[in-house]
């Protein structure tokens, strides 16, 4: 029997100001703007250890909030890998930062839920 595979899921919130340099001028994407952002991190793989567990749930919901802390109240363009913050650089943003400590991470969702945006990466 094989052992079965798990994915357990944490979520943040954090809300920035962001401008698309090279987005539509009649849809106002390149005037600065801001959302209120929700963000997903998953990781997947076998319960193991003494505990029983995939990860940490603390050390994930620690992790995912520093990185959702790093942008907080900011401006999303200013930071490094930001320049143009779609929805899609921003998965790829929080799964640069939280793969190298949880080499199971297995997906990042970032909404915008006042609008009903959000997109989805898969990791790994």
């Amino acid at each position: 029997m094989t052992s079965p595979i798990f994915e357990i899921t944490k979520a943040a919130t954090f809300d920035a100001a962001h401008y698309l340099p090279d987005g539509s001028l009649e849809r106002g994407y390149t005037r600065m703007h801001g959302h209120s952002f929700s963000v997903e991190a998953s990781v997947r793989g076998e319960a193991t250890g003494p505990v029983g567990w995939v990860a940490d749930l603390a050390d994930l919901d620690q992790a995912l909030r520093a990185v959702a802390g790093e942008l907080d109240h900011g401006v999303l363009n200013e930071k490094e890998g930001l320049a143009s913050p779609t929805l899609e650089n921003l998965c790829r943003y929080f799964a640069e930062r939280l793969q190298p400590r949880f080499p199971g991470l297995s997906r990042i969702v970032v909404s915008r839920p006042t609008i009903g945006e959000r997109c989805a990466m898969e990791v790994g």
